[in-house]
């Protein structure tokens, strides 16, 4: 069964950087897609950032240039750097795979079960 246990959220200054990590355990981590997802309070959750097992990575319009995906696959943890956060960046934030119609290539297949996310609140 897997489980997906994000960490690192907290509050930031508009303007400021927060740096999010996931670790997955009991699922093959290292050839499948994974994405970072947001939920804004009222809004339905979406894909931020993906990485496909290759490497390639994916974003969110509004976060391009400003956050960084990455991954260590002997870990199986997923990282998100979030730059220059902005008070729309507000939201729980939770890891799960991002998974397209080919093997590690990104797209919109996730697992059922999700993590408990971790809250990123910016305020002003």
């Amino acid at each position: 069964q897997v489980q997906l246990v994000e960490s690192g959220g907290g509050l930031a200054q508009d303007g400021g950087s927060l740096r999010l990590s996931c670790v997955a355990t009991g699922s093959i981590f290292s050839i499948n897609a994974m994405g970072w997802y947001r939920q804004a309070p009222g809004k339905q959750r979406e894909l931020v950032a993906g990485i496909g097992s290759d490497g390639d990575t994916k974003y969110l319009d509004s976060v391009k240039g400003r956050f960084t995906i990455s991954r260590d696959n002997a870990a199986n943890a997923l990282n998100l750097q979030m730059n220059s956060l902005k008070r729309e960046d507000t939201g729980v934030y939770y890891c799960n795979l991002a998974q397209g119609a080919t093997q590690g290539r990104i797209g919109p297949l996730t697992f059922r079960t999700w993590g408990q996310g971790t809250q990123v609140t910016v305020s002003m």
